[in-house]
C-alpha cells in the first residue's frame, strides 16, 4: 500500500500516519475486512432515510445463491439469518428452483455466487445465468440488488458468474446497493465484511430503524449461527490421524492413485455419502529451501502469519501461505516489485493468450528465478502471497458402515515441467509427508448439491472417471448397510484394465451379490480411445428406461472434458431413445437437473 498523501485525504498528517501504520502489511482480504467494519460503523452513526413502509421490516429481500460445492449457499443462508436477526424480512432461494418471472417483481435483491471452471456458471445458476443474459430478460427499473462473487485467482475468469450478473443487472436499469465483492479461495474475511455490509445498508433503509441493531455491527463472521457450527470447521480444522496409505493402481500404471483412512474417533466430526473432506496440507519443505535461497532469505526469521501468529519465515511458507499457484495478482505485484519489463508487458490486456502459454506448468519459484529482486524483505514477499486454501477431496466411505475413519481416492499429481518436477501441494503432502507430520488437519465440507435419493427405493446411475468414483464408492456402500432397495448402476472409466480398475473387488463383490450393475471403459486397452460415453451409448435404450423409471443420474470427474462430454452424451440418449427432437431432449435433462435427478461433483 503506498503511503498516504494528506493533500488528497480528509485527515491530519499526525492521523493519516496513524492510519498507515495500522494498515501497511494487511492482507487484500484483511483490508476488505477492515473496510466493511468500518462501514458498518459509520452507517450505525448515520439517520436512516424515510422508505415507504409496506410491512414490519421493510420490503422482503430475496437472496439467490450459485453454488457447486455449498459455499455460496451456505453464505447465502448466513446472509439471510443475518437480515432477520437485524428485523428485517428476507428468504433465501437456490438459483436452480427460482422463478424466473419473480424477477420483475423483486425490490431487493442480493446474490451469492461461484463461479466453476472457466468461468462457468455453477450448475443450479446455469439456465437462470442463460435467462439473465438473453433478451428474454425484463427492465429492472425499480430492483436494488448486490452481489457477492466467489472465485479463485489462479483462473483466468475469476468470479466471471458474479461479474456477468453485477454487470447485467445494471445494464437492465436496476440500483447497486453496494459494490461487488469479490472472493478469492480463503473467502471468509471478504464475504463477512460485505454480508455486514448489506444488513447495515438494508437496517438503514427499513421503516422506524434509525440506526441498526447493536448486533448488526458487531464483528463480522462468515460461519452460521453459533448453536448450529460444528466444533470443526475450515478455519479450525481437526487433527486426523492417518491410519491407511496404500497405493491402488497396479505396478506399470502411468497414474499413481492412493486409497487413504484417516481416524476421527472423538471428533463429533459427520458427514454423508456426497460430501468432501477438506485437507489443510503443508507445502514441500524442498520447494520452500528453493524459495529461501532464491530471495537470499533466512528461514529463521521471525515473521507475522495471515492470522497474525508470530512463526518463522521458513514455518509460514511451509504452512500458511499458497507458494506454488501463480495468480495475476502475484504477478502485477511482483512486475512492480521487479521492475522486469517483459512482465510487465505479459500482463497488458493485449497479451492475455501469452500471458496463457506462459503459466502453463510454472509456478512462483520460476518467476522468482526468472525476474530475480534483489534485497526484498521476508515482509514484502509475504504480502505478495495468498493463504494456503485447503484442497476438497470427495469422501470414499459411509459414516453408516464406519463413524470413526473417513476414507479417501487421491490422484498423486508428479509432472515434469520447464526442467522441473512438479509435485500436487495436497497429493503429494497425503503420500508422502502426512504420516511423518503425525497428523492431517481436516474438516467435512458438506455438499448438498450431491445426494443419495431421500427414497432408498429409487434407482441411481452413476458416472465416475479416474478418481471421480469416489463417492460412488460412499454411495454404495451406505446403500449396502441402510439395506436400500433401489437399484444401482455403476459405469467407471480409466486409463487400463489391468492397472487402473480402481476398487474392482469391491465392486465385483457388490455384483455378485447383486447390489450393482457395473460397466467399464478403458481409454488406453485398444486401438481406438473408449470412454465412459461410449458405455452410456453403447446402453443407451437401458439408461432411457431406468430415467424414465424415475432413476437419479450422478457424475464426477473431469469438469474441462469429462463431465460436458458425458451431459452431451445424454442429451443425445435422450433424444435417440425418447423420440425427441434436440430441443426437446434439452429440456428433458434440464429438468432432471431441476428437479434434482441429475446432480454433478466435478473439478
Amino acid at each position: 500500500m503506498s503511503r498516504l498523501d494528506d493533500l488528497t485525504i480528509p485527515l491530519s498528517r499526525e492521523k493519516a500516519e496513524i492510519l498507515h501504520r495500522l494498515v501497511e502489511g494487511l492482507s487484500p482480504e484483511q483490508v476488505a475486512w477492515v473496510s466493511g467494519y468500518l462501514a458498518g460503523l459509520h452507517a450505525a452513526g448515520q439517520r436512516a432515510a424515510v422508505a415507504a413502509p409496506d410491512a414490519q421490516g421493510g420490503t422482503e429481500a430475496t437472496v439467490l445463491f450459485g453454488s457447486q460445492t455449498g459455499n455460496a449457499k451456505g453464505l447465502a443462508k448466513h446472509l439471510q439469518e443475518r437480515l432477520v436477526q437485524a428485523g428485517l424480512r428476507a428468504k433465501v432461494e437456490d438459483l436452480g428452483s427460482y422463478k424466473k418471472s419473480q424477477l420483475k417483481r423483486e425490490r431487493t435483491l442480493l446474490i451469492v455466487t461461484s463461479t466453476h471452471g472457466e468461468g462457468e456458471p455453477p450448475d443450479n445458476a446455469k439456465e437462470f445465468h442463460e435467462f439473465l443474459l438473453s433478451d428474454k430478460a425484463p427492465r429492472l427499473q425499480g430492483l436494488k440488488y448486490a452481489v457477492l462473487a466467489l472465485g479463485d485467482r489462479s483462473y483466468e475468469r475469476f468470479c466471471q458468474t458474479g461479474r456477468d450478473f453485477d454487470l447485467r443487472l445494471e445494464a437492465l436499469g436496476a440500483e447497486r446497493l453496494l459494490p461487488r465483492a469479490e472472493c478469492d479461495v480463503d473467502y471468509e474475511d471478504t464475504a463477512s465484511a460485505w454480508i455486514e455490509s448489506v444488513v447495515q445498508t438494508l437496517a438503514l433503509q427499513a421503516p422506524k430503524a434509525a440506526t441498526p441493531p447493536a448486533s448488526v455491527i458487531g464483528l463480522p463472521t462468515a460461519r452460521p449461527a453459533a448453536s448450529a457450527a460444528p466444533a470443526y470447521t475450515r478455519k479450525n480444522p481437526y487433527p486426523a490421524t492417518l491410519v491407511e496409505n496404500i497405493t491402488i493402481t497396479g505396478r506399470g500404471s502411468s497414474k499413481e492413485v492412493r486409497h487413504l483412512e484417516l481416524a476421527i474417533e472423538g471428533s463429533g466430526l459427520t458427514f454423508e455419502p456426497g460430501d468432501s473432506l477438506g485437507v489443510v496440507p503443508r507445502n514441500c519443505p524442498k520447494l520452500v529451501a528453493e524459495i529461501l535461497e532464491a530471495l537470499a532469505l533466512d528461514g529463521a526469521e521471525p515473521v507475522s502469519g495471515p492470522k497474525g501468529q508470530e512463526t518463522t519465515l521458513a514455518q509460514a511458507l511451509t504452512s500458511d501461505y499458497e507458494i506454488t499457484t501463480l495468480t495475476r495478482p502475484f504477478l502485477e505485484r511482483w512486475a512492480a516489485l521487479s521492475g522486469a519489463r517483459e512482465l510487465a508487458t505479459l500482463l497488458k490486456e493485449e497479451r492475455r493468450e501469452q500471458l496463457r502459454q506462459f503459466l502453463v506448468g510454472r509456478e512462483i519459484i520460476d518467476v522468482l528465478q526468472l525476474y530475480p529482486v534483489r534485497g526484498l524483505t521476508a515482509r514484502e514477499f509475504l504480502q505478495a502471497l495468498r493463504p494456503l486454501p485447503p484442497r476438497l477431496y470427495s469422501i470414499a466411505s459411509s459414516r453408516e458402515a464406519d463413524p470413526d475413519v473417513v476414507h479417501l481416492t487421491v490422484g498423486v499429481v508428479r509432472y515434469e515441467s520447464h526442467g522441473r518436477t512438479r509435485k500436487g501441494v495436497a497429493s503429494t503432502f497425503l503420500a508422502e509427508r502426512a504420516a511423518e507430520a503425525g497428523t492431517v488437519p481436516v474438516y467435512v465440507h458438506v455438499n448438498d448439491n450431491f445426494r443419495l435419493p431421500a427414497d432408498s427405493n429409487t434407482s441411481i446411475i452413476m458416472v465416475g472417471a479416474g478418481t471421480g468414483v469416489a463417492p460412488f464408492r460412499a454411495f454404495v456402500e451406505q446403500r449396502q448397510v441402510t439395506g436400500a432397495r433401489g437399484r444401482n448402476w455403476l459405469i467407471f472409466g480409466d486409463r487400463n484394465f489391468r492397472t487402473d480398475f480402481l476398487y474392482q473387488r469391491e465392486w465385483l463383490d457388490y455384483r455378485k451379490q447383486g447390489l450393482l450393475k457395473i460397466d467399464v471403459a478403458f481409454s488406453r486397452d485398444g486401438e481406438t480411445k473408449d470412454y465412459v460415453q461410449h458405455r452410456m451409448l453403447d446402453r443407451s435404450r437401458e439408461l432411457y428406461a431406468w430415467l424414465e423409471e424415475g432413476a437419479h443420474f450422478y457424475v464426477c470427474g473431469d469438469a474441462s472434458r469429462m463431465a460436458p462430454d458425458v451431459h452431451e452424451t445424454l442429451v443425445e440418449v435422450v433424444r435417440r431413445e425418447g423420440g425427441r427432437s434436440r430441443d426437446d431432449a434439452v429440456a428433458y435433462v434440464k429438468a432432471l437437473q431441476a428437479a434434482g435427478r441429475y446432480q454433478r461433483d466435478v473439478y
